[in-house]
């Protein structure tokens, strides 16, 4: 490029060099081709991992040289946007959320802001009147926001989440049965043939501190609530959290708060009856059973095994014969919400001999079905029929799921019949948390929204 000098005295310029189009620009350090490589870099990658990538590749440029380069970018055009989608997103999770809206036809980020409220949404609404669907969570606040901002919108619920906050409530239903999840053992039966033989044992095994404690715990959280005390004073009288005095209360009996804690898994339990089968054979060499599990895939420790058998070695070398583990709450929760023809043969004659044993939770199993067949089949025509049957029932935590979906029926209903979905807003959520965590505690939410608007 030629450089000239301005031979007038009174020019502020003194030289200048002359221009080549689409190749250098004035008071620019890049060609407009290698500034749109580190603009991408730096959307992709941001500061640190983007300068590297540069230094690797033969550009050298710095981290904050970067940043700048995607904070000037301009954001996009909206245009007309008739489907919307609106999901949150956590900053900090429990502290501090943001809002994303998306295009749910061509699935692009539109508006990312701080906060939830339903008043900022309402805002953005009105300035898009051409909005006729808004795809959303159960969220009360987007639901305000979005019958204040866009009064002709159909408002859909996302079934995403009415079959995860199903889920939370048949988890704690079952949980509320887990004392009935274990199945009667062989020789319990009534039969007038039937002969019971008394096993061999001295002294029987003792009740773990955990099962006496909570059993005092019960006994007294229900007397000084028949007394007339509040459950927050029963607390600070007992010194136990809030949720765990609710948990006391609400239990019918101590058995239904001891099987949770009996339920818990332990490393040796797979091997519990290769330990017994060779006690009663004789052999009581802790260090010998470890040796023998340990080539049967054991991953734990030999304390475990001296631990699991110290408590036969107080009556006469008997080690009673162990029944059936019972399914933990989330085991029995997965069968009732799998389709029956995906579940194993095996998990399904498990689940089958459970509702034969528990009235209600077979009640429970059909009331999923049911639901499953109205969302998979669209019939959103069926929901008032299925809340009335369940807030009917005797299932506690199920009637204030289907409670709640009368708080938001016409979103709901609207979910459970038309086609439309949250998906594409679930899959910019996932990716818009890989951008952060990249940036985390590093940047702030101007650089956030430049990546989420313009990264594709």
């Amino acid at each position: 490029m030629r450089r000239f000098r301005c031979e007038n005295p009174a020019c502020t310029a003194v030289t200048f060099a002359e221009q080549v189009s689409g190749l250098t620009t004035r008071h620019s350090r890049h060609t407009p081709l290698l500034r749109e490589v580190l603009t991408q870099i730096g959307l992709a990658l941001a500061g640190r991992a983007g300068a590297r990538l540069a230094s690797a590749v033969g550009l050298t440029i710095g981290k904050d040289t970067l940043l700048r380069l995607v904070r000037c970018l301009p954001e996009p055009e909206i245009g007309k946007v008739e489907i919307l989608g609106v999901d949150d997103f956590a900053f900090r999770k429990g502290r501090h959320y943001g809002t994303v809206l998306i295009d749910m036809a061509t699935h692009r980020p539109l508006h990312l802001y701080d906060g939830r409220e339903g008043e900022d949404l309402a805002v953005w609404l009105r300035d898009h009147p051409e909005v006729k669907v808004i795809c959303r969570d159960c969220s009360s606040g987007y639901g305000e926001g979005a019958r204040g901002g866009a009064p002709q919108a159909e408002q859909v619920a996302d079934r995403y989440h009415l079959w995860a906050n199903l889920g939370q409530a048949v988890e704690k239903t079952v949980n509320a049965h887990r004392s009935r999840l274990a199945e009667p053992s062989p020789g319990s039966g009534s039969s007038p043939d039937h002969v019971e033989v008394e096993p061999d044992v001295v002294q029987p095994v003792k009740d773990l501190k955990i099962v006496i404690r909570l059993r005092e715990q019960h006994a007294a959280a229900h007397e000084l609530f028949q007394q007339g005390m509040s459950k927050a004073a029963i607390g600070r009288k007992l010194g136990l959290h809030q949720s765990t005095v609710r948990k006391l209360v609400s239990a019918r009996s101590a058995d239904d708060v001891v099987a949770k804690s009996l339920q818990r898994a332990h490393v040796v339990d797979p091997y519990v009856g290769y330990l017994h089968q060779r006690w009663n054979e004789g052999v009581r060499n802790a260090a010998q059973r470890y040796r023998e599990i340990k080539q049967l895939g054991y991953p734990g420790g030999e304390l475990a095994v001296q631990r699991h058998l110290r408590r036969y070695r107080t009556g006469r070398g008997h080690a009673p014969d162990p029944g059936p583990k019972p399914p933990s709450v989330r085991e029995v929760t997965s069968w009732m919400m799998t389709h029956p023809e995906r579940l194993r043969d095996e998990d399904a004659d498990k689940l089958h001999r459970l509702r034969e044993r528990d009235p209600e939770l077979d009640r429970l199993t059909l009331h999923i079905r049911k639901f499953a067949a109205m969302m998979t089949g669209r019939h959103g025509d069926r929901l008032e029929e299925w809340i009335t049957d369940v807030e009917r029932d005797s299932l506690a935590p199920l009637a204030g799921f289907a409670r709640n979906l009368r708080r938001d029926f016409d979103a709901v209903r609207n979910g459970l019949s038309l086609p439309h979905s949250s998906g594409a807003v679930e899959g910019n959520i996932n990716r818009l948390k890989m951008l952060k965590r990249q940036m985390f505690g590093r940047a702030g939410l101007d650089l956030l929204r430049k990546r989420v608007l313009l990264t594709r």
